[in-house]
């Protein structure tokens, strides 16, 4: 079984191509992914699979299911298909779309000796509001036992880790009064900003070193000459885990209605963006999907990255086993976010290593669905993380 997987992912290779290359030259920015949505649920269509669209109100987010009718678990492979503005496709969704359902068609295709159900699940504006955290709160994952994907870049990884992250925006309301005539009627709500900042930077000493501050000024008035009445500032907040961000954020809260206090202004905070969780790797999950990698050719893969941001699959990862590996689409060296990324995406390099990925990933799918040890070990992790939470 394990070599007809390996020969339909051949036998399909142009297709998929196709599907990459074609999203490519069509970028649509988050939650405006139409002609890429649409391109996937054709092909998982044309392979039999049933679509749910406009999942959890999203016009391009969708659940599609290829259901054997028999006993076993449930895989699902998650579709990126959202492009950044300028450089088209350089954090490779067109790559992560085309890949995901890639391998659950190619998985569908022996359901019927396995048993379960093989789930392609459409996840639109990763970059911006990430769609999985709305669909980890409105249930999409509830019936998931494990949650698979892949990364493109230069190099391959191990499935790592990623910061949680809330984004807090902070808005002073002051009086205006002219600041030269009269200034003494007036209340500085930049004041409060410029507080919450220094505030802020006296905090960062007393944190743990995981964590991430980093804000702007988004409003701080109109003229030199009046008192601003409204000041507006944006924060990231990130850390290692979600427990000890919470408590960060809180002393930040502190820290806005002590700088209020003292401008003599009132904050208003509010999480502006969907707040991200830290992304736990299901290392058993992450092992085999290695295991199958060199299987298929890739043998140099490096450890987890040192480096890291925030990403919606860290919610994913507290409600279902998860991995997020990377595996290399070409010898040259690019930046994540580069237009040098995406113009390699398309290559017959990447093509190649992006087939391997595909086929790593449905092995990783039937490995799951067929060793009962294997799927035990799994759960059993997982359950031990979420205990601990």
């Amino acid at each position: 079984m394990r070599n007809f997987i390996k020969e339909e992912a051949e036998r399909m290779k142009a297709i998929f191509f196709d599907t990459s290359d074609y999203i490519y030259n069509n970028p649509e920015l988050g939650n405006e992914e139409v002609k890429s949505s649409k391109k996937l649920i054709d092909l998982l269509e044309e392979n039999d699979f049933c679509i749910e669209k406009g999942v959890v109100g999203r016009e391009t987010a969708f659940k599609a299911v290829f259901d054997s009718k028999k006993p076993g678990n449930n895989v699902a492979f998650l579709c990126e298909y959202d492009a950044l503005p300028e450089v088209g496709h350089g954090c490779g969704h067109n790559i992560i779309g085309t890949s995901s359902a890639a391998a659950g068609i190619i998985l569908s295709k022996v359901l019927n000796s396995t048993g379960g159900k093989v789930y392609v699940i459409g996840t639109p504006a990763e970059e911006t509001d990430g769609a999985k955290v709305e669909m980890v709160n409105k249930g999409v994952f509830d019936d998931v036992d494990v949650s698979l994907m892949f990364h493109p870049l230069d190099k391959t990884h191990e499935s790592g880790v990623s910061l949680a992250m809330d984004a807090l925006e902070f808005t002073f309301n002051g009086k205006a009064a002219h600041a030269a005539a009269e200034p003494e009627k007036g209340i500085n709500a930049l004041d409060g900003v410029l507080q919450l900042f220094s505030g802020i930077n006296a905090l960062r000493q007393h944190v743990k070193s995981d964590v991430r501050i980093h804000g702007i000024i988004k409003d701080g008035g109109t003229a030199p000459n009046v008192v601003p009445d409204k000041a507006v500032a944006r924060f990231y907040v990130r850390a290692k885990e979600r427990a000890y961000l919470n408590e960060v954020v809180k002393k930040i809260r502190d820290i806005a209605q002590g700088a209020a206090l003292i401008t003599g202004s009132t904050v208003e905070i509010v999480n502006y963006e969907a707040s991200y969780d830290n992304l736990v790797t299901n290392q058993c999950l992450s092992e085999v999907f290695s295991k199958n990698l060199r299987e298929v050719g890739v043998t140099e893969i490096n450890e987890p990255r040192k480096s890291f941001g925030s990403i919606d699959l860290g919610n994913v990862s507290h409600v279902t086993p998860a991995i997020h590996p990377y595996v290399s689409i070409g010898s040259k060296s690019f930046t994540a976010h580069s237009k040098e990324m995406a113009d390699a995406t398309i290559t017959e390099e990447a093509h190649e290593m992006m087939l391997k990925g595909i086929t790593a990933l449905a092995l990783t799918g039937y490995d799951v669905l067929t060793d009962k040890e294997l799927f035990k070990n799994i759960r059993t992790e997982f359950e031990g993380h979420v205990g601990a939470e």
